[in-house]
C-alpha cells in the first residue's frame, strides 16, 4: 500500500458523526467524495461491519485511494462517478438504502500537490484544473474563449471577487496579444488588476479566481445541488449525512439541503403535527462547526472547513 499522502480533515470528529450508522452487518457508507480516502480508511477501521461504496471522478485518485484501501477490498467498491450520480451507482449495485453519505467537498490533497494539474496558484503548471482529465472544458479553453461578460460573471459568483469586471477585461484584452495557456502568467494578471492596497493583504490575490474557475470548470454547485437531495432521499431511516464545505457557496447548499427537511411541514399554528408532516430529519450539528486551533494547527486545510450533519428519523411521505 502507498504512504498516505495527506491527513484528512476532522477525521475523528467525521468518525464520530457516521460510526452510530454504520453498526448493524451490511451497513452501507457512500462516500461520496472518496479522494485520496482518508476518511474512508478511518470509518472502515472503525466500523469493521460496514461497507464503502466511494465515488471519485478523478481516475488518478481512484487508483490511489484503492491501493490505500487494499487491507479493505472486500468491504469496499469504488466507482469512477460525479456524486451527483448517486442514484445510478446505488441503481447498478441493487442497493435501495444506505446507512451513510460523507462529502468532503472542494479541491483534493492530490490536485492541489501535484502541479500539473493547475489547481494551485502557488505554482505555474498548465490552466486544466478538470477533476475528471477525461472529458470537459478546461479552465485555459475557458479563459481563452468565454466573454467579458461571462468571466466577471464566473468570478463574482463563484469566487466573490469585487474586482471580477477589471480581471475579466483584462483576460479578454491578453489572450488577444497570446492565448492563455499556465497558471503563472493568469496570477500575474490578477495581481496587476486589483488595486495595490488590496494586494498587500488577505493572501495571493489570485486566490479567489482559481477558486471561481475551478468551480465553473467542474460545474461544481449545480452537480451539489443535484447531489445533496438524492443522498438525502438515499438515506435509510437512521442513517447519517455529512457535509464538509470550504467555501460560503457551498455551505449554503448544504443548509439548504438539509435544514427544511429538519422541521416540520405542517402549518405553524397546529397544536399537533399530523401524520406525514413530521421532519425527515434532526440535525446532529448547531449550525456549521468548524475546526479548533488545534485542529488548524494539526492540519492547514482545515482552517476553512464548515461541517454539517443529519440523521433520517423517518421515510419521506
Amino acid at each position: 500500500m502507498t504512504q498516505p499522502r495527506h491527513v484528512p480533515v476532522l477525521v475523528d470528529r467525521v468518525v464520530a458523526l457516521v460510526a452510530p450508522a454504520l453498526a448493524e452487518p451490511a451497513s452501507v457508507l457512500v462516500d461520496a467524495t472518496l479522494g485520496l480516502a482518508g476518511h474512508a480508511e478511518a470509518i472502515l477501521a472503525a466500523c469493521p461491519r460496514a461497507y464503502l461504496v466511494g465515488l471519485d471522478r478523478d481516475a488518478k485518485a481512484l487508483e490511489l485511494a484503492g491501493e490505500r484501501l487494499q487491507p479493505f477490498a472486500e468491504r469496499t467498491t469504488l466507482v469512477h462517478a460525479v456524486y451527483d450520480e448517486i442514484p445510478d451507482v446505488l441503481a447498478r449495485l441493487g442497493l435501495d438504502r444506505v446507512q451513510g453519505v460523507l462529502f468532503d467537498l472542494g479541491v483534493s490533497s492530490m490536485q492541489l500537490d501535484e502541479t500539473d494539474r493547475g489547481f494551485a496558484y502557488a505554482h505555474d503548471a498548465p490552466l486544466d484544473m478538470r477533476m475528471d482529465q477525461q472529458r470537459g472544458t478546461t479552465a485555459a479553453e475557458l479563459l481563452n474563449t468565454a466573454s467579458v461578460q461571462e468571466l466577471s460573471r464566473i468570478l463574482s459568483r463563484y469566487g466573490e471577487e469585487r474586482y471580477s469586471r477589471r480581471i475579466a477585461e483584462a483576460v479578454v484584452r491578453e489572450r488577444e496579444r497570446e492565448p492563455f495557456a499556465t497558471s503563472a502568467r493568469l496570477v500575474d494578471l490578477v495581481r496587476s488588476s486589483i488595486p495595490a492596497a488590496v494586494r498587500r493583504t488577505g493572501g495571493n490575490p489570485a486566490k479567489r479566481t482559481f477558486q471561481a474557475l475551478r468551480i465553473a470548470v467542474n460545474d461544481e454547485l449545480a452537480v451539489l445541488e443535484r447531489a445533496l437531495p438524492a443522498a438525502v432521499d438515499a438515506l435509510a431511516v437512521g442513517g447519517r449525512i455529512v457535509v464538509m464545505s470550504y467555501h460560503s457557496l457551498e455551505d449554503r447548499l448544504a443548509k439548504h439541503a438539509l435544514a427544511p427537511r429538519a422541521r416540520s411541514t405542517a402549518p405553524l399554528d397546529l397544536p399537533v403535527v399530523p401524520p406525514g408532516h413530521e421532519p425527515e430529519l434532526r440535525l446532529l450539528t448547531r449550525g456549521a462547526e468548524v475546526a479548533s486551533a488545534e485542529d488548524v494547527q494539526h492540519n492547514q486545510r482545515a482552517a476553512s472547513v464548515r461541517v454539517r450533519a443529519a440523521v433520517r428519523v423517518r421515510e419521506a411521505a
